[in-house]
């Protein structure tokens, strides 16, 4: 079986089902048969796709993927990502396959577990089975363009993936760090990272996903699925900043029981290609529901954000301010959808989202959406797109600072609001860190 020859994504599931039988419960089989299944009856999303209008991916059907390999990293190569050497509890993947070596899982809580799906289907299989491939899905939930075929996709590919387990009542202080490092330094290939997040009732705990390529063209597609039971908190934070010749997709499927808290802080730096969804479902009255997002998109990148919140319950707040940043060509993406069910009375759901164009080609698409069906709620949206003030500007220079310096400082200021809203210092020091690295390089005509 030769691996490294790139073959259609569809082929590649023939090629490499033997050895994703390995991995899991026979349980996850049909998982994989219906995912390959459902993704061949749609296929690569074209233009005429409504949900993928602006994201051309021709390249992911003209065969130039083969299957991930394994790679030779260091530990010097691994702490030069942006979060190598965050201080957390850590576990690794290196193209798409499972690195101890790079893992740092000792000294957890007794009850707690943070490791490869794999080797939890042993002790907590359980949980797993529960709820894997349940969150992820749109299947009888309003909307005439729901679209799933990169998470069936990954359904496909179901084997090793991170699985995070927090009991009822555990608070976990330190960070939970589930990182992935690509390197396609032998040919382009394609992965499939799988991330299950469960929270029981009154847990606590703060997750961050990061996505770093080191060179090569990798096709990421990544599905992270997340429980929170009754009053848990969660604070899930995904670090995009794949290689510029990476097209990354990503699904972040929520599931919120009653009382629940969860924010999201989602950051996009890299990819030729990045596409990022997160879809939120609110099964119980008084949630809370953050989604906080900052792109930076120059050169020729793309970078597209869909959000969707389900207000399925009455007495439930949303919250979701997306920002970003596009020079030279680049183009980025903001849909948001908001539905309030029929019996989701008292719902309160406000939607910002603001856009800084750094050059004349630059080109942003926004696509608020709401969707109401209760008659008894307070729902908001607002988008702005535009340039730099020059009043702010002339402020900033009558001071001594360079236009270029001043640039920066306006276009920093703008993208710190919610970067502030991270609350792991070292995580949210070392984003501002690059954001104004990027910033202060950029041209701005």
């Amino acid at each position: 079986m030769d691996l490294k020859s790139p073959i259609s994504l569809t082929d590649q599931y023939e090629t490499i089902k033997p050895l994703l039988a390995i991995h899991g419960p026979a349980e996850f089989a049909p998982l994989r048969e219906k995912g390959i299944s459902e993704f061949e009856k749609v296929g690569i999303p074209t233009s005429r796709d409504e949900e993928f209008k602006y994201v051309p991916l021709r390249a992911l059907s003209e065969d130039n993927y083969s299957h991930a390999y394994g790679a030779n990293v260091s530990r010097e190569a691994m702490e030069a990502t942006l979060l190598g050497k965050l201080d957390a509890i850590t576990i690794t993947f290196v193209n798409g396959e499972h690195a101890p070596e790079f893992s740092s899982i000792d000294a957890l809580p007794k009850g707690v577990y943070v490791g490869s799906i794999e080797e939890a289907i042993e002790g907590f299989g359980d949980k797993v089975l529960a709820h894997i491939a349940k969150i992820a899905t749109t299947d009888g939930k309003l909307g005439s363009t729901n679209d799933d075929r990169f998470i069936h996709l990954n359904n496909a590919f179901l084997g090793e993936g991170a699985f995070v387990f927090v009991p009822k009542g555990k608070s976990i202080e330190r960070p939970i760090h589930i990182q992935h490092l690509h390197q396609a330094n032998e040919g382009a290939f394609a992965v499939y990272p799988r991330i299950l997040i469960v929270l029981e009732d009154g847990s606590d705990a703060k997750v961050v996903e990061s996505f770093s390529g080191i060179e090569g063209n990798v096709f990421t597609n990544a599905v992270s699925e997340v429980y929170l039971g009754k009053d848990a908190i969660l604070e899930h934070t995904k670090l995009q900043a794949e290689s510029l010749e990476a097209i990354h997709i990503g699904n972040i499927a929520v599931f919120q029981e009653e009382g629940s808290t969860y924010t999201s802080n989602n950051i996009n730096f890299g990819g030729k290609i990045a596409r990022h969804d997160v879809n939120v479902w609110i099964d119980g009255e008084h949630t809370e529901t953050w989604l906080n997002g900052v792109n930076v998109g120059l050169g020729s990148q793309i970078i597209d954000n869909h959000t969707r919140i389900d207000h399925a319950k009455p007495n439930c707040h949303s919250f979701e301010v997306y920002k970003s940043i596009l020079g030279d060509q680049s183009v980025g993406v903001f849909n948001g959808k908001i539905f309030v069910y029929e019996d989701a009375q008292k719902t309160d759901a406000k939607q910002t989202n603001q856009a800084i164009l750094l050059s004349g080609e630059a080109t942003m698409n926004t696509k608020p959406q709401l969707e109401i069906f209760a008659d008894d709620v307070k729902c908001t949206h607002g988008a702005t797109i535009g340039q730099l003030r020059e009043d702010a500007l002339f402020y900033l220079r009558a001071r001594g600072i360079p236009l270029q310096e001043a640039k920066a400082l306006l276009v920093y200021a703008f993208a710190a609001e919610v970067l502030e809203k991270i609350t792991i210092h070292e995580v949210k020091d070392v984003l501002e860190a690059k954001l104004f690295d990027r910033l202060g390089i950029q041209t701005i005509e």
